[in-house]
């Protein structure tokens, strides 16, 4: 595939693997505070949103400070298991550190907030590779919106013909796509190629491929 001068990167279930863990925070949070089991396919196709659209999808509207103690029950039971579910997608840690060696502009345009995403990206030893951390805390809209990727691009002083966003979910393809950069989906989704509204510009079944 063409090699770019900036790669930025969604997070969950493209560089590390939390998708159990998330699937066991609303099992418990959907449990506690609308009293019904959730299941997985109804997570798994949310995965990429923020968490208080999420809850609105699983929970119907909420007073706002009723989402902000639901939202803030759901983080801190997430960090008190976390160590039980997170691990790095195979070949991705690898993939990352070739990156930065050739000396590319490397960025993380995520949905989760940046607590949990700090602690997992040290966790999974990625945190020193990436320039910029974008998360819903930098911007007033949230993709499929452009203004994360948008964010981002402004931040490292990327030119948009020159980046690529890479991500495993119709949010992540949508948003790259809106904000005129080229995108790559990954094969190792929750959900298949064939359930993107957009196309990407590239699908790949191994991280190493984007220097390939």
């Amino acid at each position: 595939m063409k090699e770019y001068s900036c790669y930025l990167f969604d997070a969950d279930g493209t560089l590390f693997d939390t998708a159990e863990l998330i699937y066991q925070s609303f099992l418990y949070s959907c449990k506690k505070y609308g009293d019904r089991t959730i299941g997985r396919p109804e997570v798994y196709s949310s995965i990429g949103l923020t968490l208080r659209t999420q809850f609105e999808r699983y929970l119907g509207p909420q007073d706002p400070d009723v989402m902000d103690t639901i939202v803030t029950d759901h983080m801190d039971y997430q960090l008190s298991i976390y160590t039980r579910y997170l691990k790095a997608f195979p070949g991705v840690v690898e993939a990352l550190a070739d990156l930065r060696s050739r000396n590319k502009k490397m960025g993380i345009v995520t949905s989760r907030k940046m607590q949990s995403l700090g602690l997992y990206l040290k966790e999974t030893g990625m945190y020193d590779f990436f320039d910029v951390l974008v998360t819903p805390d930098e911007t007033e809209k949230h993709k499929p919106n452009p203004e994360p990727v948008e964010k981002a691009l402004e931040l490292l002083g990327a030119d948009p013909g020159e980046s690529v966003y890479i991500g495993d979910a119709v949010f992540d393809i949508e948003c790259g796509r809106n904000a005129g950069v080229d995108t790559v989906f990954v094969s190792w989704s929750l959900t298949g190629v064939d359930t993107l509204s957009v196309e990407a510009t590239y699908v790949i079944d191994r991280m190493e491929q984007l220097y390939q």
